[in-house]
């Protein structure tokens, strides 16, 4: 018998889950019943390996602090969550975009249309990664529902062996990465059972994997000072909605009015860090500006070390 037919057939992904097998005899609300069923069963399994994921934001944080990147490597599905939770970085947290960024097997066009062949090579995932000259410093997230994609499995080896640190987030198990000799440096495997349609890893799978990395890049990036309690404070104003929110986040956080925020973000150059910092601390941009470098970019650790007078913020 072929040894990947047997490989494949024993991967969790793959099994057929006795709850859905009459899927296809239910009217449209039963079968919508039954498909929401097993997604609630994907929070619990998340939950079940935050330790892992803690583990993970930390190594994300310290390669960032030292000038490192996040970089997803995946395929098909789980290939197109890292490229999105990527892209979604630089408006939200006001990253640079080469500072998260994610790798698909077969390139760009596999974002809009399948490439099934792509992630069948092992020696391509590690081109894809010296092609970014990978570095110690780097964090590399390979994402892989069935935990065997070699495609992936390449782009591990290949960072591992530049002194990277590894992730792998998969809904396979750690018995069955073991027994595969499959290592990274941390391992983030919630077990969401099988899929409602056998292997449509887009499903249970897929939001796990979701929900993973939004967890990944929202703590990392709080740990780095992207926020100011629970308020996205480094968003770019790249479009007018952005403008509009940054200009409510100044007026809310600091209780000021239109005109006050819209002129101490004109004078912060449209930094919302800034704004806060000059209207909460009572300085102009200049000495804002001082204070958030000193801080490191902190809102709060700013006005700490400011001494704003206790000035009283809203929803603190």
């Amino acid at each position: 018998m072929n040894p990947l037919f047997e490989e494949i057939a024993g991967l969790p992904t793959e099994r057929r889950n006795p709850d859905t097998r009459q899927i296809d005899e239910l009217p449209t609300l039963a079968i919508l019943q039954m498909l929401n069923r097993e997604d609630a069963k994907v929070v619990p399994a998340v939950a079940a390996v935050l330790d892992n994921i803690a583990l993970a934001v930390d190594h994300i944080v310290a390669a960032l602090r030292r000038g490192g990147r996040l970089l997803y490597v995946g395929a098909g599905t789980s290939g197109r969550l890292g490229i999105l939770d990527a892209s979604e970085c630089p408006p939200t947290f006001g990253t640079p975009p080469e500072l998260v960024q994610g790798i698909i097997a077969g390139g760009p066009a596999a974002v809009f249309q399948s490439q099934e062949g792509a992630e069948d090579s092992p020696a391509a995932g590690a081109e894809a990664l010296r092609a970014l000259a990978v570095r110690e410093c780097d964090v590399v997230c390979g994402l892989a529902a069935s935990g065997r994609t070699p495609f992936v499995l390449g782009a591990l080896h290949e960072a591992a062996g530049q002194g990277a640190t590894t992730l792998f987030v998969t809904t396979s198990s750690p018995e069955k990465l073991a027994a595969a000799g499959i290592r990274a440096d941390v391992l983030i495997c919630p077990d969401v059972g099988p899929e409602a349609i056998a292997g449509s890893t887009r499903m249970k799978s897929g939001t796990a994997q979701k929900l993973v990395l939004n967890m990944l890049t929202t703590a990392a990036m709080i740990r780095m000072g992207k926020t100011f309690g629970n308020v996205m404070v480094d968003l770019q104003q790249s479009n007018a909605k952005l403008r509009v929110r940054s200009q409510r986040i100044v007026m809310e956080v600091t209780g000021a009015d239109y005109e006050s925020a819209e002129l101490a973000l004109s004078e912060a150059g449209g930094h919302v860090k800034t704004a806060l910092v000059m209207l909460l601390a009572d300085v102009d941009a200049k000495e804002a500006r001082q204070l958030l470098q000193a801080a490191d970019g902190h809102v709060r650790r700013a006005l700490t070390a400011a001494d704003s007078g206790g000035k009283e913020l809203r929803d603190e």
